[in-house]
């Protein structure tokens, strides 16, 4: 494609303007990379096409059919099927919806299986988009027995790199007891205060024990 004028290769095309700018020859071309003795990666994409009637038997064709078009020896047949699979791919999975988190129950069903019943304390928050949709979870911080230390500073940086409206708090109580503790209370001071401040609503802090847990937000203490 060095024929070309810079401005019209397929791959500088498809930076400046999407992928949705190309012509499904381009696109062909992108995904072979490389002509032949015989002509650049265009004009093998564009003979492609040509010999197989078009994009729509292109998605029906063989490693055997591609190959035997000149130019396309059985390693650039077998990228042009991989892509079409992909895309094929994109057609027929729908992307699992992210799950949400609405109430404190929610909440504690989605963190209890990874995070209950650990012998060692754990604390990290659950990131949310603006519909209490999950964007991740980590954590931020782990102790020995029942210690673990925490800062705001620490807690926001994470959700403000990570794209977060809001979060949900969480730590695990080795000794089975989601009952909170008055360190628990002033964390959770704290954490309110930042995130009023870094217009990142803490939505809830979780406490969870071996098979019970303890939602700040549902004792009204948030």
């Amino acid at each position: 494609m060095k024929e070309l004028a810079p401005a019209d290769r397929p791959r500088e095309k498809l930076l400046r303007h999407g992928a949705a700018a190309l012509g499904d020859n381009e696109l062909v071309a992108l995904v072979l990379g490389s002509g032949s003795r015989r002509g650049g990666a265009l004009a093998v994409a564009t003979k492609l096409l040509a010999t197989r009637g078009g994009i729509h038997r292109l998605a029906r064709s063989t490693c055997d059919d591609l190959a035997c078009v000149a130019g396309i020896g059985r390693a650039k047949a077998a990228q042009v099927l991989a892509a079409i699979e992909l895309g094929r791919g994109t057609l027929l999975v729908r992307p699992k919806a992210r799950v949400r988190l609405t109430k404190a129950g929610d909440a504690a069903a989605f963190l209890m299986p990874t995070f209950g019943s650990r012998p060692v304390e754990q604390f990290g928050i659950v990131l949310l988009d603006t519909k209490h949709r999950v964007l991740r979870t980590t954590v931020l911080a782990s102790g020995t027995l029942n210690t673990s230390v925490v800062e705001p500073r620490d807690v926001y940086r994470e959700a403000a790199l990570g794209g977060a409206a809001c979060i949900v708090a969480f730590h695990n109580h080795p000794s089975g007891d989601p009952t909170p503790s008055p360190d628990d209370v002033e964390l959770t001071r704290r954490l309110a205060a930042a995130g009023t401040l870094m217009g990142i609503d803490l939505v809830d802090h979780i406490i969870l024990g071996d098979v019970a847990y303890c939602s700040f937000k549902e004792l009204r203490l948030l």
